[in-house]
């Protein structure tokens, strides 16, 4: 990804986060929000060593929510993992049909991706989330 469409994605990505309602704010002051071109490559192969069905190719993976839902966390979980959520630019443009669709469409993925990767931090399930249509 060349400076200027990472330049231009964060352009869509901050004005997609800046509409956001202030609940979902609060999430990602609690949840940071970290924005990668693609999962490193460690990264990748932990998540098909854990048996992940992700398919072949990481640079389609639109974003990941690391740590304990909400309702699975206690005191007992260690702090130096905080949980967090990866929106990886290059899923998410290859999800909204790359840099020749609209940038509505690219924000779009980008606010599916959002509500999709925080829903986890609060206990949803994959088929929770394809119910609500954040698949």
């Amino acid at each position: 990804m060349t400076e200027s469409e990472r330049e231009r994605f964060d352009a869509i990505l901050e004005r997609v986060v800046h509409g956001l309602p202030v609940h979902v704010h609060d999430l990602i002051e609690r949840v940071p929000l970290v924005v990668e071109d693609r999962p490193s490559a460690e990264l990748w192969a932990s998540l098909i060593e854990e048996g992940l069905d992700l398919g072949d190719d990481p640079t389609e993976l639109c974003g990941l929510y690391t740590g304990a839902a909400i309702t699975e966390r206690s005191l007992e979980d260690p702090a130096d993992a905080p949980p967090h959520v990866l929106l990886f630019r290059e899923g998410v443009l290859a999800a909204a049909g790359g840099w020749g669709v609209p940038d509505g469409d690219i924000a779009e993925e980008v606010l599916i991706t959002i509500l999709h990767e925080y829903g986890h931090d609060q206990g949803l399930d994959e088929d929770d989330l394809a119910d609500l249509g954040y698949d």
